[in-house]
């Protein structure tokens, strides 16, 4: 039946230990190493990534100032360039009133002159108007 044999079993326990103590150092130790590396590993990850979200943030806030300056900018800008607009345009109007001014002056010299022209010419041409007129009296008298 079965026998015992002390050798074969002193044997066996040898034989495990040695694949104990050989497996532990082979297969779970490494094993073991990995795993708290790779523990390490995700935790550090995990940190940078946090502290890279905080970073995010500070940028998001840094780039929505800069983005509210040059809004600010581009509005001054727009509004300079408005108003030498405007300036430009009132110039060219207070310039155009000006000449406009010059030439209505010229007209109304102008006018003056063949008003007093046209007086002048009436003025030797009336003794013949009246002679034309006496004339006509003594045509309608006689």
């Amino acid at each position: 039946m079965l026998d015992i044999h002390p050798m074969l079993m002193l044997f066996d326990l040898v034989l495990f230990l040695f694949l104990l103590v050989t497996l532990n150092h082979m297969l779970y130790t490494p094993l073991l190493r990995f795993m708290e590396q790779r523990d390490r590993t995700i935790t550090n990850d995990l940190n940078a990534t946090k502290g890279l979200m905080g970073n995010t943030e500070a940028l998001h806030a840094e780039a929505e100032g800069i983005l509210n300056d040059a809004r600010s900018n581009a509005a001054q800008i727009r509004q300079k360039a408005i108003d030498d607009a405007k300036v430009l345009a009132e110039g060219k109007i207070k310039s155009k009133q000006a000449e406009l001014e010059r030439g209505y002056q010229s007209f109304l010299e102008n006018l003056e002159g063949e008003k007093e022209q046209l007086t002048n010419a009436l003025l030797a041409k009336m003794p013949l108007f009246k002679e034309s007129i006496q004339a006509k009296f003594n045509n309608l008298k006689g």
